[in-house]
């Protein structure tokens, strides 16, 4: 980890040693600083006891805390299997802890308020798409029995599936993902195309088996009556 200008840095020993101003036994895993002259230091001697530890792992604390700490160390570990220091949090006085938890505090409702707004959007978002896209398969075809363009567009756009009406295509409303759409509705619901995967058979054969049905299916629903 490169060293900012003004950052103190705090090492988590991995070795034992002592202090090289109080003499005392530091033990691996003991928290020191290193002084040029005098080596490592205990955070007593380097007059940084007084601070409290704050992990790493949310930033907005860490941002708040550390702007409000007069004082405050970088805590690094070393990582064998990196090579590397690795950032572990900062010594920050306690202070600055409690006024930056606060501020989260009062931050979090309001976050939360933006994620319901912006989980509302999305979903009536969705409920559009989905309407206009069961439009267009009325559009396409005319006969399809009542409420199942409804159910096609459903399925086809279920979020995070990989179907059909989930590509930039189908977000379009290009000809051919709609008929995909029906296509596989047809396939699976008005055939027996499942009873005969079910029985072990392989999937392109039982296409093939049930091709002249559906074409039928989609030729009817493709009527303009």
């Amino acid at each position: 980890m490169q060293k900012k200008s003004n950052d103190i840095l705090v090492f988590i020993s991995s070795k034992e040693g002592s202090c090289g101003e109080c003499q005392s036994e530091l033990a691996s895993g003991a928290w020191i600083t290193l002084d040029q002259e005098k080596g490592a230091l205990c955070l007593s001697c380097a007059d940084l006891d007084h601070l409290e530890f704050l992990p790493s792992g949310d930033p907005a604390l860490t941002r708040r805390s550390k702007k409000y700490s007069k004082l405050y160390a970088v805590v690094l570990r070393w990582s064998k299997r990196r090579k590397r220091y690795e950032r572990q949090g900062l010594l920050v006085e306690l202070e600055a802890i409690e006024k930056a938890e606060q501020e989260c505090l009062a931050d979090q409702e309001i976050r939360e308020r933006r994620r319901e707004r912006d989980a509302l959007r999305r979903e009536e978002l969705d409920v559009k798409y989905i309407k206009e896209f069961a439009t267009k398969i009325e559009e396409h075809y005319p006969s399809c029995p009542p409420g199942k363009a409804k159910i096609i567009a459903e399925h086809a756009c279920q979020k995070y599936s990989g179907r059909v009406g989930r590509t930039a295509a189908a977000k379009s409303f290009s000809e051919k993902m709609i008929e995909l759409a029906v296509l596989a509705h047809i396939r699976h619901a008005e055939t027996q195309y499942d009873d005969l995967l079910l029985s072990g058979v392989d999937r392109w054969e039982a296409r093939e088996r049930v091709e002249m049905d559906v074409l039928r299916v989609l030729e009817y629903w493709q009527r303009q009556d």
